[in-house]
């Protein structure tokens, strides 16, 4: 898995493990279908499932590498590593063997290590014959399972392999999600909805090496990216001169120039349903760019032209569906008349505004301000964590989008 910044926090990251049993195959819908609510996975299959569903099944389901080995990476410490970064771990199927592992506190491959090693949430989902699930030994095995807190999921009763029907069954994908949903508290309300966030600041060049610029850090842009992802969103995150790590599950592209991300929004303008312009895009660029640096004595003065706004250019060119979240910096005055020009000039749905004066705002973990929509309704934000706005933003959206 990718390792996590304290800058910018990924979206959540689960592990699914896989037992040897003939459902093995039915959890590669599970996977499918955990990615389509913002979770990145990797999975953990066991030796055994192997003889059901191959690696190269699963690298080509995830986009990842899949560990498999214990011995693998030993200076990585992986089991360690994987657990520690996981948000829960989910073992599906869970076989009568992996169930009595686990039970009994043994771990002799990579999937029972990073169980006994995890402190996140252990979801279990048995799949076997009746009369295995039915045994006395594997009940009570479950049994002792539940009351160490760990989750299990009961299998359906139905078709199982051959002519054998009954209490076993792989239980139904739909109910799976659901399932897991509750127990890690996920919000997928934005499933099917495609979300394009700006992030950063953009850089104009006078020279190889200087710039109009700005102080903007990105980190409320990667907020709300990965705050729409774990959601259940596809999104593409524009990064304007951002140094941080991708997000699983996130389209990351970086530019420099205003003129560049306006280009990014615009290919990809006729399938968005919410544009998140976090970004904080340069509103003038030199009128000349020199190849080569300009000598000091050189540099008597700037002249300067005006970017094009790309709000307002995409306003002019978006599908009614669109709904468009701005933002305004100010360093004092009006910032709401100022606020309400801007959400009205710029053909905006939303718009948050803050005061940034005096170093606030920019660079921190940290932020506050108030948000207007067009009929007039203001929702103030007096302090919180750019998570926690990430939050707002996308409740306050989801109204827009319907």
């Amino acid at each position: 898995m990718q390792n996590q910044s304290p800058e910018f926090p990924m979206g959540q990251e689960v592990i699914l493990g896989v037992g040897g049993g003939v459902s093995a195959y039915k959890s590669a819908e599970l996977l499918r279908r955990l990615q389509d609510i913002g979770l990145g996975v990797t999975v953990i299959p066991t030796a055994a499932s192997l003889n059901f569903v191959g690696l190269a099944t699963w690298e080509a389901l995830s986009g990842r590498e899949v560990p498999n080995n214990l011995w693998n990476n030993i200076h990585d410490v992986p089991h360690i590593k994987l657990a520690k970064e996981s948000s829960a771990i989910i073992i599906a199927p869970a076989t009568f063997d992996l169930i009595g592992k686990i039970a009994n506190g043994l771990a002799n491959d990579l999937l029972t290590n990073v169980v006994a090693a995890a402190t996140s949430p252990i979801i279990l989902v048995p799949a076997m014959h009746t009369e295995m699930w039915l045994n006395p030994i594997n009940q009570e095995n479950v049994s002792k399972l539940k009351k160490s807190g760990i989750f299990v999921i009961e299998p359906e009763v139905g078709r199982m392999t051959g002519e054998d029907s009954g209490i076993g069954r792989y239980p139904e994908v739909s109910n799976l999600i659901a399932e897991i949903s509750r127990v890690m508290s996920i919000n997928s309300d934005y499933l099917g909805k495609n979300v394009l966030v700006t992030a950063g600041g953009t850089r104009e060049f006078l020279d190889p090496i200087r710039f109009i610029g700005n102080i903007s850090s990105g980190k409320q842009g990667f907020a709300i990216a990965k705050a729409a992802r774990s959601r259940g969103a596809k999104v593409t995150l524009i990064g304007a001169n951002v140094d941080a790590p991708s997000i699983p599950g996130i389209e990351f592209i970086k530019v420099e120039t205003a003129d560049q991300m306006l280009a990014e929004i615009d290919s990809r303008l006729i399938d968005l349903d919410l544009l998140v312009m976090s970004a904080a895009v340069a509103d003038v660029r030199p009128a000349k760019r020199s190849d080569t640096k300009i000598k000091k004595s050189e540099l008597k003065g700037i002249d300067v032209i005006a970017n094009l706004d790309i709000l307002q250019e995409i306003s002019s060119r978006k599908e009614a569906k669109l709904c468009v979240v701005a933002f305004a910096a100010e360093t004092g005055g009006d910032i709401e008349a100022e606020a309400k020009r801007k959400l009205f000039a710029k053909g905006a749905n939303l718009i948050f505004a803050n005061d940034v004066s005096e170093g606030k705002v920019f660079g921190k973990d940290e932020t506050s301000g108030f948000l207007l929509d067009l009929e007039g309704n203001r929702v103030d934000f007096p302090h919180g964590s750019k998570d926690t706005l990430a939050k707002l933003l996308l409740d306050r959206a989801k109204n827009k989008l319907g």
